[in-house]
């Protein structure tokens, strides 16, 4: 979950933690996947709770909004394909971003908690393939993880909307190193985001050896530390950077290029780590590829 319902009233920004993973007006929650290859695989998206479908968008392209024309590319159409189903009572969920020709409702259909109502996809005003998903009681948006006329100030509210089981499942952790691997030239971000990074192995002729991570809610002050160890123990690659500005996403590699002589054959292991000074928090990852 890389997005929160912004809950500051103002023009600042504040999820339900007291924290800043959100932006101004956000209405929702995002939960977002690896890359585009996944999303192109098809990953479900299901009905919180049982209802009427009341609406539905079924026909817009997956493309970032960006490269695309821009936020006019899609406006009135800012939720791209999905679909908004009425619980009753004055409550109502709304999905949004699906893929392309997935929305397996119509409205007038009824749901059930579950039911599976598409796939998460990347249409509408969004730059990456997720499923953003907000909650509405008579028009007025509500913060799930608050519930309704929430009393507290940060923090779960007494009357969540989840059960303890999601609860648990969505704990709250914005900070993630969200996607990594080895590439054989130098790292691009876009090219990760579609998944072309995908090799099971590269070549001992490959001209580069490279680690890349996509990283999520970093802040100024966190250390990015990357070592690729080769399969005699020795380490190839050792570097590490203090980030000098807090971003919602960051993309960051480290590598190094082949000289005159061809890689060692064999297994190579990468690990990054994320270091947050302030608070001695540690997110890490360890991949392993494979030079034939």
């Amino acid at each position: 979950m890389v997005n929160y319902v912004d809950v500051d009233p103002g023009t600042g920004v504040r999820d339900y933690t007291c924290g800043k993973a959100t932006y101004d007006g956000h209405k929702g929650i995002d939960i977002a996947i690896v890359d585009a290859a996944r999303m192109r695989e098809g990953v479900p998206v299901y009905a919180a709770a049982a209802g009427i479908v009341r609406g539905v968008r079924n026909n817009m392209e997956d493309i970032n909004f960006k490269l695309n024309g821009g936020p006019e590319s899609v406006a009135s159409k800012e939720c791209g394909n999905g679909a908004v189903v009425d619980h009753g009572g004055g409550w109502t969920t709304q999905y949004c971003h699906m893929l392309k020709g997935s929305v397996l409702v119509r409205t007038g259909d009824k749901v059930t908690s579950g039911r599976q109502i598409g796939l998460v996809g990347l249409s509408g005003l969004t730059e990456f393939p997720h499923v953003h998903m907000q909650v509405a009681f008579e028009g007025q948006i509500v913060d799930p993880f608050r519930g309704p006329e929430p009393t507290e100030e940060c923090g779960v509210g007494k009357n969540t909307l989840w059960n303890a089981e999601a609860l648990n499942a969505l704990s709250y952790q914005p900070t993630a190193i969200f996607n990594a691997g080895f590439a054989s030239t130098t790292p691009n971000s876009r090219f990760a985001r579609e998944g072309l990074y995908g090799e099971e192995f590269l070549l001992d002729t490959s001209p580069v050896i490279a680690l890349w991570a996509d990283m999520y809610w970093v802040k100024a002050g966190d250390k990015v530390t990357f070592l690729v160890v080769g399969p005699d123990g020795r380490a190839l690659v050792g570097h590490t950077s203090t980030l000098k500005r807090s971003k919602a996403r960051r993309f960051a590699f480290a590598g190094v290029r082949r000289k005159n002589k061809d890689w060692l054959k064999g297994t190579y292991t990468g690990k990054i780590r994320l270091i947050r000074q302030s608070t001695g928090e540690e997110f890490s990852v360890i991949r392993k590829i494979d030079v034939n």
